[in-house]
């Protein structure tokens, strides 16, 4: 089993930054995978970005370019910092772990910070 702890959300304003983190507790030494979903109500949840444990990194729709991703491994903790808000960035972000099996992968989710973006 793998616990995930988010924290750094909060209120600012457009093209303002914040910077969001996730500490992992558990098992792992079996995380392949972490990374950042977001969802706002009525929609479905999607990847942000992730990071491999061999170190690839990934930005997925239009955050790439305002969003990095990294990690500390002594700490367990992943983060995001999020440059350039947008009100589109708006959402609930979630911590993600992903353990990668043959024709199966597990996900583990923190319970999420929210993110809003307003003037």
């Amino acid at each position: 089993q793998v616990q995930l702890v988010e924290s750094g959300g909060g209120l600012v304003q457009p093209g303002e930054s914040l910077r969001l983190s996730c500490t992992a507790s558990g098992s792992i030494s079996s995380i392949d995978v972490m990374g950042w979903y977001r969802q706002t109500p009525g929609k479905q949840r999607e990847l942000v970005a992730d990071i491999t444990s061999s170190g690839s990194i990934n930005y997925y729709h239009s955050v790439k370019g305002r969003f990095t991703i990294s990690r500390d491994g002594a700490k367990n903790t992943v983060y995001l910092q999020m440059g350039s808000l947008q009100p589109a960035d708006t959402a609930v972000y979630y911590c993600n772990a992903r353990r990668i099996f043959i024709g199966n992968v597990e996900h583990y989710w923190g319970e999420g910070t929210q993110v809003t973006v307003s003037s």
